[in-house]
């Protein structure tokens, strides 16, 4: 499970008020739902996008700091997307996941790329190499 932060002085909450039907517009109908740390995540276990296995996706809540989205997507194989005939697909799920994370956290994807590369420079525990 990765957890995505909100850029400076933003809110997940004011971004996306209704976490539910956001997920089911970019990923499909909500099935279930999965605890995550003490919180209810929404998962999709059959996504619009043929190239997605399963989704989760949610708020996650740290009681004084800011909520952070948190999101999970098991994809199928390339070879059995390939077979299937879906090679369009995967662009789409590209987008679609890209899109998602924009729009909720108002960060680009070279920003969150970023992001994930300062908190690996700055934890103590991280290979030297890295």
């Amino acid at each position: 499970m990765r957890e995505y932060k909100m850029r400076r002085g933003e809110h997940l909450e004011d971004r996306v008020p209704d976490m539910k039907a956001f997920v089911e517009e970019y990923f499909g109908a909500v099935t279930d739902t999965e605890d995550y740390n003490g919180n209810d995540l929404y998962v999709v276990d059959e996504p619009e996008n043929p190239v997605f296995d399963r989704v989760v996706a949610g708020t996650v809540s740290y009681g004084s700091k800011k909520d952070k989205l948190a999101l999970h997507i098991d994809e199928k194989p390339a070879e059995e997307v390939i077979a299937g005939g879906h090679v369009d697909a995967a662009e789409d799920a590209v987008a679609a996941k890209n899109d998602f994370l924009e729009e909720a956290t108002d960060r680009d994807a070279k920003a969150r790329r970023d992001s994930l590369k300062r908190s690996v420079e700055d934890d103590p525990d991280a290979p030297d190499n890295v």
